[in-house]
């Protein structure tokens, strides 16, 4: 609402000894503006719909008669992806012993070319019947988070129906700890 003041007194005389009246400004009574903008905000506030959390979808395994079958897969099957830090991805098939650990412990990259791990998953994969097929996922304590989502996000890429996320056994830590530091003295 605007407001004039005109409490200045009557009419206007001219003449030497009269003096002028001031020339008032309006005033602007901003309440009704505050009201507004509250209600207005209040209105956002309800009709906004708040943002649902995202998660990954689990599929647990079936329940099976021995304890000690439920968590097997075929050797000829798995694919062990070892996480190292400085997006260092290490990789074997099987399992690994002392005696096949040289030739069988490889190294990849997070690239999609042909030294990445995207390549070596797919290879794997054309190779193993879908039932056998599993991608286990082992990172050490120095790799990023970053790099376990982009490994997670590659089992989704390549359609990969069955992975785990698994601790690194000391063996396979140290096996990597050398590697990478003999990667790092070339």
């Amino acid at each position: 609402m605007a407001e004039m003041d005109t409490s200045s007194g009557g009419g206007h005389k001219k003449g030497p000894g009269v003096k002028k009246g001031k020339k008032l400004s309006t005033r602007v009574d901003l309440t009704p503006m505050v009201d507004l903008g509250f209600l207005l905000i209040t209105f956002f506030i309800f009709t906004t719909t708040m943002s649902q959390p995202t998660a990954f979808k689990l599929f647990l395994p079936k329940d099976a008669d021995k304890p000690e079958d439920q968590n097997k897969a075929k050797e000829s099957g798995a694919l062990t992806i070892l996480l190292g830090k400085d997006n260092h991805v290490f990789y074997y098939e099987g399992i690994l012993d002392n005696s096949n650990a040289s030739s069988k412990f490889k190294s990849a990259n997070f690239g999609n070319g042909e030294d990445g791990i995207r390549n070596v998953i797919l290879q794997k994969k054309l190779t193993t019947p879908d039932k056998d097929f599993v991608v286990v996922i082992k990172p050490n304590e120095e790799c990023t988070y970053k790099n376990v989502v982009d490994i997670l996000d590659e089992m989704s890429i390549n359609m990969v129906k069955k992975y785990a996320l698994v601790d690194i056994s000391e063996v396979e830590n140290q096996l990597v700890k050398v590697t990478e530091a003999a990667s790092a003295s070339k």
